[in-house]
């Protein structure tokens, strides 16, 4: 038998846990502020509309996936753990390290699953580029730049770093294996206060460094994660069509009487199996619910990630490695 998950937020990205959950046979029902949407969403799919207020304490309920404003889910999340349920929750789970912290040691104390709404985790091509930095394809890997830049979405609560960068960063925590030793970051607020741009600079502890660009005010859409090895290259364009995805730029560079040469192949572009990101992400949280596997995008890595959103916000900060 299926989980039965409801989706706590019906909002943009809510309706599509919504429409997906469906899809794989394990929405139960759907909740939000506003009653009046919630009952729109369960007629159209099915299920039950249950009140905030009554969610939590549902006994047809076995986990919810909360989408809401960064602001809610904390606090969420605990009321949701506490009264015995698995939770999946949408980046940030919090807006500071200490509330992301106490949020994920109830859930361990409950001995409730705690997963992060990472998607890109789960993509198919990022999938196959870990494999390749995994068995060594593109040698010692040096250098991780990433740029996601467009045009909005635009948040009275969370600039540019805050909402776009986390799933950057998660991407870079895995492929390194570590947390940055240094972190600093800048950028520029244009539309009012909060920053449209941000630039974040990491350097971890084995001399890797890693930057990555965001932007919500760009006339071009990018969504570019770039991995320098010392005998390759990997680019994971996730504006290219399947077949584009992934690419992998061979080289080699040497020194002859005092000068420097090289030699660069075409990219050599890896098949890779078309997928959801966000079926897969919502298998794998089914999964851990039935299995109690730690999930692969957990609560330590959600902590993480803060830390650099933190650092990163001010002009230089250190953090300790882990």
């Amino acid at each position: 038998m299926s989980p039965r998950v409801a989706i706590l937020g019906c909002g943009y990205w809510g309706r599509n846990h919504i429409r997906t959950l469906k899809n794989l046979g394990a929405l139960a029902a759907v909740s939000d502020a506003d009653a009046d949407r919630a009952e729109g969403f369960a007629v159209e799919h099915d299920v039950e509309a249950i009140p905030v207020d009554e969610l939590f304490t549902c006994e047809n309920i076995d986990a919810i996936v909360l989408a809401l404003p960064p602001q809610f889910h904390a606090e969420n999340a605990i009321r949701t753990v506490i009264n015995g349920k698995d939770v999946l929750v949408e980046k940030p789970i919090a807006l500071n390290v200490a509330a992301a912290e106490r949020e994920v040691k109830i859930a361990r104390d409950n001995g409730r699953i705690l997963m992060v709404g990472h998607v890109l985790r789960f993509h198919p091509a990022f999938e196959k580029l870990l494999d390749l930095v995994n068995s060594s394809e593109l040698g010692e890997v040096r250098y991780i730049h990433s740029n996601r830049l467009g045009l909005g979405k635009f948040h009275a609560e969370s600039d540019a770093l805050w909402d776009l960068a986390s799933h950057d960063l998660s991407m870079i925590l895995a492929l390194t294996g570590c947390e940055p030793s240094e972190v600093r970051g800048e950028g520029a607020a244009i539309i009012n206060q909060l920053s449209d741009f941000a630039h974040v600079h990491m350097r971890f502890p084995d001399g890797l460094r890693s930057h990555l660009v965001v932007s919500r005010l760009n006339p071009y859409r990018e969504r570019r994660l770039t991995v320098i090895g010392s005998k390759a290259m990997a680019v994971f364009d996730d504006v290219k069509c399947w077949d584009r995805k992934l690419a992998i730029y061979r080289f080699s560079v040497w020194q002859d009487n005092e000068q420097w040469a090289f030699t660069a192949d075409e990219p050599e572009y890896i098949p890779i199996e078309e997928g959801l990101p966000l079926t897969r992400e919502l298998e794998c949280f089914l999964h851990c619910i039935r299995t109690r596997e730690e999930p692969r995008t957990n609560g330590e890595e959600a902590i993480a990630v803060l830390r650099i959103l933190t650092a990163g916000s001010v002009s230089h900060s250190i953090i300790g490695a882990s």
